[in-house]
């Protein structure tokens, strides 16, 4: 029997649908809005300052924006032992990190995959539950793209980690960028289409699949559509005319149809601010300013979930 293309599309679909990790779906409403440290990172930039040179100084300022989780990114296990005594410090959880991952060769994956659980080994006592990764390009702002070999190693090991670390309790999201996006998605549906949703869950970065796809939200909310099932975790950013703004707001994205899809999928993902600057960017208000408006936003969109 022969499937024509609207069959196979509704067929995807349907199987990515089904493929939500029930114990994520409950724990996630536990947790309060998050941010990552990358917005963070942007905003000190622009005052000159280095965000995380001195730390305590860097969380008092996080904590004073009423904000009660961080994201942080983390490349070694040593990191989290400096960290974890100043989240105690500001009363701050940490639902989720995010990790640096290089997957598409077997021996760096090997040894990348030793790293990410070494750091998750090192985050028991804070009691994390997601790990976010975004397995690294062939070049960061390069134009190459991995080939299909590479592809099916990047996916083979992606699904190794998950698995390793629902062992530890934890849950792997899968996190990308906009270089994913290009070539047809191909790396994107790839390393959700051939991993198991049981060891391999969805960080929708929103707005980098929104720009990745030529700024569509068309393409967002197809991908929503393919995948919502899956996504646990969401990365929160947004823009007026294709340019990152200071505070979230209303602008190019639909966050209140977003929403609404999520909510009829019966899915409540993590929520996690990433409100970044760029060249381009507004430049109104500092770092704390922008992160009060952020919660006050956040928590007008997504109140049915707070």
């Amino acid at each position: 029997m022969t499937m024509d293309r609207r069959t196979f599309i509704n067929s995807l679909a349907v199987s990515a649908g089904t493929a939500f990790l029930p114990e994520t779906e409950a724990i996630a409403p536990t947790f309060p809005i998050s941010c990552n440290q990358y917005s963070w990172i942007t905003f000190y930039a622009r005052e000159g300052k280095d965000w995380g040179a001195n730390l305590d100084a860097s969380l008092k300022d996080f904590a004073s924006t009423g904000l009660k989780a961080y994201e942080p990114a983390f490349t070694d296990a040593s990191e989290v032992g400096k960290l974890l005594p100043v989240l105690k410090k500001y009363q701050l959880v940490m639902p989720s990190v995010y990790v640096n991952s290089s997957l598409h060769k077997a021996e760096e994956a090997t040894k990348s995959i030793e790293s990410v659980l070494a750091i998750a080994d090192a985050l028991k006592p804070a009691d994390t539950k997601i790990i976010v990764t975004n397995p690294n390009p062939l070049q960061w702002g390069g134009s190459e793209n991995k080939n299909d070999g590479e592809l099916a190693e990047q996916a083979k090991n992606l699904d190794k980690l998950g698995a390793e670390l629902k062992k530890r309790g934890m849950t792997l999201a899968y996190h990308t960028h906009d270089v994913e996006l290009r070539a047809a998605a191909r790396e994107f549906h790839h390393m959700l289409l051939a991993t198991d949703p049981k060891n391999v869950s969805l960080c929708l970065d929103v707005h980098w699949v929104y720009r990745g796809s030529g700024n569509s939200q068309i393409a967002l909310f197809d991908i929503v559509k393919l995948y919502g099932k899956r996504i646990v975790e969401l990365h929160l950013r947004q823009s007026k005319d294709g340019i990152w703004q200071e505070a979230f707001s209303d602008g190019d994205i639909d966050y209140r149809r977003l929403v609404t899809t999520l909510k009829g999928l019966n899915v409540t993902p993590h929520l996690v601010l990433e409100q970044c600057l760029e060249k381009t960017s507004p430049k109104t208000m500092d770092a704390v300013e922008a992160h009060k408006k952020d919660l006050v936003y956040s928590r007008e969109i997504f109140k049915d979930w707070l």
